[in-house]
Order: C-alpha cells, then structure tokens, then sequence
C-alpha cells in the first residue's frame, strides 16, 4: 500500500539491447494531481508525442538523469551499468524520494530504497513519466553519435542490432562506441593492418577527435572526414556561443610530438581564412577560436589539444 503522502520517484532506462551507446536511466518524481496526459511505456508512443511528453515532464517535475558509457558497459556488464546509472538517476534527483520504483526488477540492494515492478513502464505514471526522460536522452545521444559515425546508421535504429545495422558492421567493422564484449560486436573489432588497409587511419582520427569534444559537451556543426594537410579545418563545433575551428594531426609515432609553436602562425592564418568563409556562408557572428588537435591511434588513443592565440 502506498502511502500518498510519500514521495516516489519512478525509474527506468533505454539502451541495455543496443551493441553500441551508452545506456541511460532517469528518475521522475511527479507532482500530485499534475495535468500531464498521456503517460504510458515510451515504446507505445510516436517520437513526436514523446517528444512532446518530454518536454512537460522536465517542465514541471523534479527529475534526475543517469548516464553509463559503452566503456563502463564493457567492463562491469550491461546489467551493473543499468544498476549504476539508475543510482545516478535517483541521485539527482533534488528530493530525496521516500521510495522507488524501478520498472521489472529493482536494484539489488536497499540502499536507495527501491522496489521493482514487472510491466511497471505501463501501470505507473512515474515509471512512465522516467521511460520516457531515458528513451529520448537516449535518442538524442545517438542522433549526436550519428553525425561522427554515420556509416552505421545510427539515427535510425539507435544503436539496436537490426538487419541494416549488422550489414554495415560486417562492412565497416566496430567503430569506437561499439560494445566490445557484445557477441556480434566482438566478431568485428578491426585490428590496425585492417584499417591501414582499407585507408581509414584519418578518418578514425578525425571520428575519435569529435567525439572527445562531444563528450566534453561541444556541439558537432560540421566533420570533414577526409583528414587532408590540405585543409586547414576539420571539425567545426560550438560551446558558449564561441564556434570552435579544429585541425586534427594524426601522429604516427606517440614520440613524434609536435612543436606546436611552430605550426601556429602558417596554421592560424589559413584556419582564420576558411573560418571566416564558413561564418560568412553560415552568417555567424560568434566569437572564433581555434585548436589543432593531435591523436596518437592506440587501444586508448592519446588526444592533445593546443589553443591557437588568435591575434589579428
């Protein structure tokens, strides 16, 4: 019997299926009597009407947000990592929640009290209410993924192992938000002479690049994914109303640093020029700054960012 007076918070996630992205969890607390229509199992809805839900939820509740890499996943197993982001989900939530309920099993301890409840995603609004937060956080992330790794099709089937996603992983090989220890996955890890062969050295630089900067919470604006000394710039992004000009180096050897001062002022001067054309088609006014990224592929690969002083 649940006390009405109570504060429960309602627990879910998306992503444990998926052979790529991270999983995601959220935690909801709905006010009592709020006028939210329409709360049932996120699967059940249209992207437009969850979309929609989201944003009344996050209006009016209180709700936290817990996310667990495909790193972490590969690592602990995709049930811990469910585990884990759902003790962050309820961890930020800004009330402490006198209860939780989690959909189909709970956690496995009761140090975040907790109960779980089978189908719950359908019976109760809360539970509703977080399957939604986790499903389009989730969405999103993978819509952003998409833009580094667009191969794979990402935006479409959000890192599921459907029909077009199996093909494009026996062509392309598992990319880096792949979940190394997912059978099919596992089967398509790309070893260093299969991807000297097939000439996709600059492009995984470029791809690892853009996704340290989108882990660092930078909008992805444009990835030209053919690394060429030609072209001054690689990665465009945008962060606190600053657009970001990026040139990525592909090291060879991790002992071949770069003197960076001496690159900066060749460097600098034809990056100013194509970002000043890219302002100008895309009629930006923001700020400019600008980086060269270096990378030094290995099985975690070593990324260092230099700032470029823009002096005029």
């Amino acid at each position: 019997m649940i006390n009405t007076n109570n504060i429960i918070a309602g627990v879910d996630e998306a992503g444990r299926g998926p052979l790529a992205g991270p999983v995601v969890a959220a935690a909801v607390i709905l006010p009592k009597n709020h006028s939210i229509e329409g709360l049932i199992d996120s699967k059940k809805l249209t992207a437009k009407k969850r979309e929609k839900l989201y944003k009344e939820i996050t209006n009016i509740c209180d709700y936290g947000i817990g996310i667990v890499s495909h790193r972490t996943i590969d690592k602990i197993n995709v049930l811990q990592a469910t585990f884990k982001a759902m003790r962050v989900a309820i961890l930020n939530l800004k009330q402490k929640p006198d209860n939780t309920l989690i959909d189909g099993y709970g956690l496995p301890d009761q140090v975040i009290k907790n109960e779980g409840v089978i189908g719950g995603d359908n019976l109760i609004e809360c539970i509703s209410a977080a399957s939604i937060i986790a499903k389009v956080t989730r969405d999103e992330l993978m819509l952003k993924i998409d833009d580094i790794f667009p191969e794979y099709g990402f935006a479409k089937h959000k890192g599921y192992g459907t029909k077009a996603h199996m093909e494009n992983l026996n062509i392309y090989k598992a990319c880096p938000i792949h979940r190394k220890t997912f059978s099919p996955v596992k089967k398509n890890i790309p070893k260093m002479e299969w991807l000297i062969s097939k000439d996709k050295l600059n492009k995984l630089a470029v791809q690892l690049v853009s996704l340290h900067y989108l882990n660092k919470n930078y909008t992805i604006v444009h990835i030209n994914f053919n690394l060429n000394e030609k072209m001054p710039i690689d990665i465009v992004l945008k962060k606190d109303e600053i657009n970001v000009f990026v040139k990525v180096i592909l090291l060879l050897k991790n002992t071949n640093r770069m003197n960076i001062e001496n690159l900066t002022t060749d460097e600098l001067k034809n990056m100013k020029y194509e970002a000043s054309k890219f302002n100008q088609e895309s009629d930006s006014t923001l700020e400019s700054k600008f980086e060269i990224a270096t990378i030094f592929l290995q099985k975690n690969p070593i990324i260092d960012i230099y700032n470029l002083q823009n002096e005029d």
